[in-house]
């Protein structure tokens, strides 16, 4: 039985192409700066996002932990979304290990924070106050159904950050998501961010990766910050050969994951028990909730389970799902047709 599984983009496998890439990777030290693979992935990715510089790191945690230890020093203060990635997912790490003080701001549905919320979140001058010294923004946005955040609304939250002397972080995990749902270039995505950080090993399929672009002056800076969390990875040139693939090839398949989200949750809104906003769908992920009255959380999990598809449970009873390189469309058709099944037994 295949296993269907849209828990995650990060259970993509490599591609074959990803594969040789690392057996001929050519390698050396690169806490030395002597790795030629990895050299090559970070200027390559610098120019694709519009950057001075570029900086592997092991995972996009590692790459928001030491952009934000970069922009802030201890006890300063970074404005974050409450539903974001940083805050939500990241175990603290800015705190625990950076000492910086987070201030959450409402995300609205689409992503974005309220400019208006933002302005009010930025501190005044005062002695017995932390310092703002950063404002972080999500694109695309993991927990607010994958949303794309455009961009007039980034260039609204530059001007905030110019006009207060604030840096501005961009966690873009999956931004290139959203370059393809916005039908736009990525730099005008990135252009404004001070840091952008990026996902190899989510829809892009490389094993694992992302990357940290900037200028030469803060990724000087980061390299020391990813040093001291351990991440000197010696001969990672076997790391950074998928990540080339991974941004010369994989991101114009991006749209296909698109459509079969798309396909995915208009088919689940048109199943009883379950709830699911399929217009709100425009990335690859996506979000249900299902009816207690109907199937319990706990049994329909083990009824697709049973039936080799995974799904993700989250707060509040919802479930998410994420469409990437390892699903086709036939896979969702039968993810669909379980589903349809399970709600239509458990209904009698």
């Amino acid at each position: 039985m295949k296993i269907i599984d849209l828990r995650s983009d990060t259970v993509t496998l490599p591609t074959d192409e990803m594969r040789e890439a690392i057996f001929r990777a050519e390698l050396g030290d690169d806490v030395y700066g002597e790795d030629p693979t990895v050299r090559r992935l970070e200027g390559l990715a610098a120019g694709i996002l519009g950057k001075e510089a570029a900086l592997l790191v092991a995972s996009g945690t590692m790459g928001n932990l030491v952009s934000v230890l970069t922009h802030c020093g201890r006890g300063d203060e970074a404005i974050l979304g409450d539903r974001s990635h940083i805050f939500l997912n990241e175990v603290g790490g800015i705190s625990a290990l950076g000492g910086v003080v987070p201030h959450v701001v409402p995300n609205q549905p689409d992503g974005t924070m309220r400019i208006p919320d933002v302005l009010a979140a930025i501190r005044a001058e005062n002695i017995h106050y932390p310092r703002t010294r950063l404002l972080c923004l999500e694109n695309t946005h993991n927990v607010c159904a994958g949303a794309a955040l455009k961009p007039s609304y980034l260039d609204e939250v530059e001007t905030v950050a110019r006009s207060h002397r604030l840096f501005l972080h961009l966690d873009g995990a999956r931004i290139f998501n959203a370059a393809v749902a916005l039908k736009v270039d990525v730099q005008r995505l990135t252009r404004l961010a001070d840091s952008v950080n990026v996902c190899l090993s989510k829809g892009l399929s490389a094993p694992v990766g992302s990357i940290v672009c900037g200028s030469q002056d803060f990724i000087d800076r980061a390299r020391k910050i990813r040093k001291m969390l351990g991440g000197g990875m010696r001969q990672a040139g076997i790391i950074a050969a998928a990540g080339i693939v991974a941004l010369t090839r994989m991101t114009d398949r991006i749209e296909e994951d698109h459509r079969n989200a798309r396909r995915l949750a208009e088919g689940l809104a048109d199943i009883p028990g379950l709830a699911i906003d399929a217009d709100s769908v425009t990335t690859n992920i996506l979000y249900i909730a299902a009816d207690p009255a109907v199937i319990s959380h706990e049994e329909l999990l083990e009824r697709l389970k049973q039936r080799g598809i995974r799904i993700l449970p989250r707060d509040a009873g919802r479930f998410r799902m994420v469409t990437h390189s390892g699903i086709d469309r036939a896979d969702i058709d039968t993810a669909l047709g379980a589903f349809r099944e399970i709600l239509k037994s458990a209904k009698k």
